[in-house]
């Protein structure tokens, strides 16, 4: 799964005395296209095309891409093999938070974990002796590469992107059948792996669970994955894997993303604020329920007709678009918890170049680590109130992404929203940045010139603007 809910994470000492990461080399000439998100998505899933693969196959269907290109294989086998968990293990990793030892035996999932430290030999004789699969959890967060790939692919899905590498000894299998609550891209690095998908009982599951395999039918894929080979499908696809009896191991990467990205979700997300609003200029919502309503067994017909009314009405309300829809948690979430932007040097994200002036021309720096939502004021007793925050996701640590959340909250290191809080008022001329490739700071919507300018020096000062060259006559 993308987020590992209720897991230990590392605690801030932890991170303060563990050696730090020793990055792997980032590859200088990839198969992969890095130029956009999208043209980055576009090359992981070539040869079909973006658009077919959104029509045919997402939330649909399995997708396999048997492919017998060996610059690839090879660039897949870059981003993670066997040989390098040696290296990791010298990270303070632990077992649970940071790894799984796990085998399935007679349909069931045996654990496998030891205590505390993972201790490079003892993981090794597992491996070998006992062909357990280790199941390495967010690799993303000491290989660059992974931290590449994954920062580009959050910012074309708009959600968050874990990941798990797989490392299975032949002739052995780590997980039972089962199905999961997220879009799963597999990508093959080292070796081969045998799967079987099954069609969903549960289609686009909210949840992970097991299914018994005397309840599942036969396959409806039955396939053999190869290093630099593809597998995409949806969330709630049964399915199962194993290592050949004749192949050494299998690594393979597991990309997964869309958990909780439904439409039930966004409406949950943008309802209660919306409804809110609502209640402002309609005093028919604003009369009291009826007396005991509360306290009745029941609720009657008369109860819910009233109730179907004003969902109609909100419906209407919300489809003629005049009034804005404000999410409440969804996309602080996705900012504050995303990988950062993929620079190696912090003070690339400092204030750069110049201080803008009235005289210049300005553009945004890292639009698609950028959101701007409108929120009730923080500062103000008056709850009607609304102010825009400018949140980002500059300064987001790496090291915990996808790490869940501790039971320990004071032991957890939580990603903070960061940003700028703007007055309302400012909320067309942050529109406008943030549609312009360039604007002159002097044809900003706002009034006086004073506040345009503090605007631009606000967004300067937090790395999330700068002065643009100037144009050639």
């Amino acid at each position: 799964m993308p987020r590992k809910r209720g897991s230990s994470s590392p605690t801030h000492t932890e991170y303060e005395n563990a050696a730090p990461a020793k990055h792997s080399k980032v590859v200088s000439s990839s198969p992969l296209n890095f130029d956009t998100p999208f043209s980055l998505f576009e090359s992981l899933i070539s040869p079909v095309g973006v658009e077919e693969f959104f029509k045919e196959y997402w939330e649909k269907k399995p997708l396999f891409l048997q492919r017998s290109d060996q610059a690839l294989a090879s660039y897949y086998q870059s981003l993670f093999q066997l040989s390098d968990l040696k290296e990791l293990c010298s990270h303070h990793l632990e077992y649970c938070r940071d790894l799984n030892v796990c085998r399935c035996v007679n349909g069931k999932k045996k654990v496998m974990n030891k205590e505390g430290r993972v201790g490079y030999n003892n993981l090794k004789k597992d491996f070998d002796q006992r062909k357990a699969t280790i199941q390495f959890h967010q690799p993303q967060r000491f290989k660059d590469e992974l931290w590449r790939i994954q920062e580009r692919l959050e910012s074309f899905f708009g959600a968050l992107v874990g990941s798990n590498v797989y490392i299975t000894p032949k002739a052995s299998q780590g997980l039972p059948p089962h199905y999961d609550d997220v879009e799963v891209f597999i990508l093959q690095l080292e070796g081969e792996k045998h799967w079987r998908l099954y069609s969903p009982t549960v289609p686009l599951a909210r949840e992970y669970s097991l299914e018994p395999e005397d309840k599942i039918g036969s396959p409806t894929h039955d396939i053999i994955l190869k290093a630099g080979d593809l597998l995409y499908f949806p969330r709630g696809t049964i399915h199962q894997a194993d290592t050949p009896a004749e192949v050494d191991h299998s690594t393979h990467l597991t990309l997964s993303t869309y958990q909780n990205m439904s439409w039930a979700d966004y409406l949950l997300d943008i309802f209660p604020g919306f409804l809110f609003d609502s209640l402002k200029c309609d005093v028919s919502m604003r009369a009291g329920m009826p007396r005991k309503l509360l306290t009745t067994a029941r609720v009657g017909p008369e109860v819910s007709a009233q109730l179907s009314t004003f969902l109609r009405s909100l419906a209407d309300k919300m489809e003629s678009g005049d009034q804005e829809l404000r999410n409440a948690d969804m996309k602080r979430d996705f900012v504050s918890n995303r990988l950062p932007p993929y620079i190696h040097d912090s003070t690339d994200i400092m204030p750069a170049g110049k201080m803008p002036t009235l005289e210049d021309s300005v553009c945004m720096r890292f639009k698609d680590h950028v959101l701007i939502t409108v929120q009730p004021a923080v500062d103000t007793d008056e709850a009607t109130q609304m102010e825009v925050f400018v949140v980002h996701s500059l300064r987001n640590k790496r090291e915990i992404h996808m790490m869940g959340e501790s039971e320990d909250e004071e032991d957890c290191p939580s990603q903070e929203v960061q940003g700028v809080r703007f007055p309302f008022s400012h909320l067309p001329a942050l529109r406008q940045l943030e549609s312009s490739e360039r604007l002159p700071v002097g044809s900003l919507q706002l009034e006086p010139d004073s506040a345009r300018l503090g605007l631009v020096l606000a967004l300067w000062t937090e790395g999330l603007m700068e002065v643009c060259p100037p144009t050639e006559q």
